[in-house]
């Protein structure tokens, strides 16, 4: 698999192949997608090992554009994940736990895009073919360290987007934790209320003090007083 970033930070995915030959290199690609434009322009240049080599090391430059390509695609993932935690502490939405799976399957994708690169380059560093030369093995197993790198990196991504969705689901949370805690408070505030309103509510014939008439604002002074009480009891609790 042959990756790429395109203008809208999207991970462009093609399907190439490289067939080694005496002295040529054959390449085919799905689509116009190209990260072998380095590799051109070194032959251009016509200097260089690229040119004085043979076909093998050709070989070579275009497997290592190719694992190039996914430390760029990496490092893209790596600042969206990174702009993803933060996002998760300060304002998690339901968008966000979607970009968080995007993400981990997008990881899952190049997990099992690589694993064939690895033992691509392994094969290749250890291969019996005529074509390739002892001296240009050697580059190979550069490459194959390289992917070995790829493998590493993206399984730190894959813990980074575990994590962030573990913070994520904290974070909703305590949010649904602090709401139910407000609506607990303001229930245990109105409780009192609601009793005593309760009780003069009820239609009784003979209820003296509903006769005094001082009664209405000696009831609100009551309640309010038991606000007040509650509030500053709650504070001193730091619950609120």
């Amino acid at each position: 698999k042959m990756l790429s970033v395109s203008d809208r930070q999207e991970i462009v995915v093609e399907q190439v192949s490289l067939v080694l030959g005496p002295n040529f290199v054959l390449s085919f690609q799905e689509n116009g997608t190209d990260v072998f434009t380095s590799v051109r322009d070194r032959l251009r240049g016509g200097k260089g090992r690229l040119r004085q080599s043979g076909a093998d090391y050709l070989l070579h430059a275009l497997v290592d554009a190719i694992v190039d390509q996914y430390f760029e695609v990496l490092e893209m993932l790596g600042e969206k994940i990174e702009a993803l935690q933060d996002l998760v502490v300060s304002d998690p939405k339901p968008e966000t736990l979607h970009q968080i799976h995007a993400l981990k399957r997008q990881l899952m994708f190049l997990r099992r895009a690589v694993w064939p690169l690895r033992e691509a380059a392994n094969n290749l560093s250890r291969s019996d073919c005529p074509f390739l030369r002892e001296s240009t093995k050697v580059f190979f197993r550069d490459v194959y360290d390289h992917v070995v790198q790829i493998v590493d990196t993206i399984e730190t991504l894959r813990e980074m987007v575990s994590a962030g969705l573990d913070i994520y689901l904290s974070s909703i949370s305590y949010r649904s934790n602090s709401v139910m805690k407000m609506l607990t408070i303001i229930t245990t505030i109105f409780m009192p209320l609601t009793f005593i309103v309760g009780i003069y509510g009820m239609n009784f014939e003979h209820m003296p003090e509903l006769k005094w008439e001082w009664s209405y604002p000696v009831v609100l002074g009551v309640m309010v007083a038991i606000v007040i009480a509650m509030l500053g009891f709650f504070k001193r609790k730091k619950w609120i």
